[in-house]
């Protein structure tokens, strides 16, 4: 059986070339107090080929080339403009990134069934540190819009 709840490092968005690729081609929309940035690739690449038998890396995992597992890639970010200590702003990746972990099946599923890759980056740009419900209403909120986004770009290449 599967993990549902899960947010492992696969599902990470941890790359410099994406997180830069996001933010230059990138599409965004705000649900206060987030800022959202988004990308959609249509092509998923396969795995790479089994090593050959004198390769000293046989058997490790290539965490630089996207795999059929990593579909939908998260990341989050608070600037300290507005949280000067760190404590602060780990607080609020922690419920953001919580948030997020428990209802993001949904989007998982339909971007299995849409066959495309989505880079999803939230960025805190509230003033006032969130409860845990805060997090969690507007997560659904972004979720649900992300969904549509999902729908609206599987149809269009239909």
């Amino acid at each position: 059986m599967a993990k549902q709840f899960t947010l492992g490092k696969k599902e990470r968005l941890k790359s410099r070339k994406q997180i830069e690729q996001l933010f230059r081609e990138g599409k965004s929309f705000s649900i206060f107090p987030f800022k959202i940035l988004y990308i959609i690739s249509h092509s998923i690449v396969s795995p790479l080929p089994a090593p050959s038998a004198g390769n000293a890396f046989e058997g490790k995992p290539d965490f630089r080339h996207p795999t059929p597992d990593s579909r939908l890639l998260f990341g989050v970010a608070v600037g300290n403009r507005n949280f000067k200590k760190a404590v602060d702003r780990n607080r609020i990746k922690r419920l953001t990134r919580e948030a997020y972990r428990l209802q993001k099946i949904y989007l998982e599923q339909k971007v299995e069934i849409a066959n495309m890759q989505l880079n999803i980056f939230f960025i805190y740009i509230g003033k006032e540190l969130p409860d845990h419900l805060l997090a969690k209403e507007k997560t659904a909120l972004i979720l649900n819009r992300l969904i549509k986004v999902v729908d609206e770009n599987t149809v269009a290449d239909s």
